[in-house]
């Protein structure tokens, strides 16, 4: 083996005694080598660790990387860990496999998409980014961009109705004026704490996920006839165990008790429904839960956890085809009731 050098075409053509085309030939058209020839030159190339022309350069040249960034709604690090996440870029990363296309994921909490920019194709943003600022960025970049679960208004979008689903669930969990109601829901501050959302009518209501499952949530609550508590919303920064044992203590032993638990995740729920089932407290007799996601964990819980499905995997898929297609229309998918013995 020779030792550890930096070649370039040039260098290895020479090296060779061959032409620069000719090793360009070896790698990228093989056809215009005999297949002797060509398995000489890439077998000399493999030996003196040379493993064809620097791909980035090409791509610069062509102007096309065959790279599509997927920001995600937070850290990369969370996002992988979520169920319902994890699921969608699933179907992202078959599609974009089945056109040879690169996935880079790319955090929602990141200072700017600069860095990334000028090495990618264009964008797929799973997600409003914690960040506010890059989807601002989105909005202006000269790039293809197609959002999920929220409308820049200048691209391409794919999301589910999140108001009208959270709508129909907590008229199924709501059974009478006179439930006591709490939800459990999911950033709906844009901290780092769980706490209690005290004062919803100066809250900045927005096109995010959250927001549109909260109103539902609230217009449920309002044509059933349902006064809710002003200290009966909380905010659970993440969707995992951690954060939502702590929301589900403080409810579950708050006086009154709710007896109708609106979550705004399934995980959010399970967690509640443990916490519940520690305490001794009836799951649906005492307290009646719903969810949102349609996870398989839910399907599993004793009693099954009555939530919205949504095709996670499809919405990926979608939102993958909408980006080789370059196209410019929002579409809505759909979503199914699963109902369980949770309420």
């Amino acid at each position: 083996m020779s030792e550890s050098k930096h070649w370039t075409l040039k260098s290895i053509a020479k090296q060779l005694g061959v032409s620069n085309a000719t090793v360009s030939n070896a790698f990228n058209r093989p056809d215009q080598l005999s297949e002797k020839r060509r398995t000489e030159i890439l077998a000399a190339c493999k030996e003196l660790g040379y493993f064809g022309p620097n791909k980035a350069a090409q791509s610069l040249r062509r102007g096309k990387f065959d790279t599509v960034a997927l920001v995600l709604s937070d850290s990369i690090e969370y996002m992988v860990s979520d169920p319902v996440a994890s699921r969608f870029m699933k179907g992202v990363a078959a599609v974009f496999e089945q056109h040879k296309i690169n996935l880079l994921l790319f955090s929602g909490s990141a200072d700017s998409v600069n860095s990334i920019n000028d090495f990618v194709d264009g964008f797929i943003c799973y997600g409003r980014p914690r960040n506010r600022l890059l989807a601002e960025q989105l909005k202006k970049i000269r790039k293809k961009v197609v959002t999920v679960d929220f409308n820049i208004h200048r691209s391409a979008s794919v999301s589910i109705d999140n108001k009208a689903g959270a709508y129909e669930v907590a008229k199924l969990a709501i059974k009478s004026p006179n439930d006591h109601v709490a939800i459990l829901g999911l950033r709906l501050l844009d901290t780092h704490l769980t706490c209690r959302v005290y004062d919803i009518h100066s809250m900045e209501i927005d096109t995010s996920v959250a927001h549109q499952r909260l109103q539902g949530y609230l217009d449920a609550i309002s044509d059933t006839g349902v006064k809710l508590g002003d200290d009966r919303i909380w905010n659970i920064p993440e969707s995992n165990s951690d954060f939502a044992s702590i929301a589900a203590k403080e409810a579950l032993n708050s006086v009154p008790r709710p007896n109708v638990f609106l979550c705004m995740s399934d995980l959010i729920a399970l967690s509640l429904m443990r916490e519940a089932i520690q305490q001794g407290i009836r799951i649906p007799e005492d307290i009646r839960v719903v969810g949102f996601d349609g996870i398989d964990e839910a399907a599993r819980m004793l009693p099954a956890l009555t939530t919205v499905y949504q095709h996670s995997e499809q919405k990926g898929r979608k939102a993958a085809e909408m980006f080789i297609a370059d196209a410019h229309h929002a579409e809505l998918l759909g979503y199914e009731l699963s109902i369980g013995g949770s309420c």
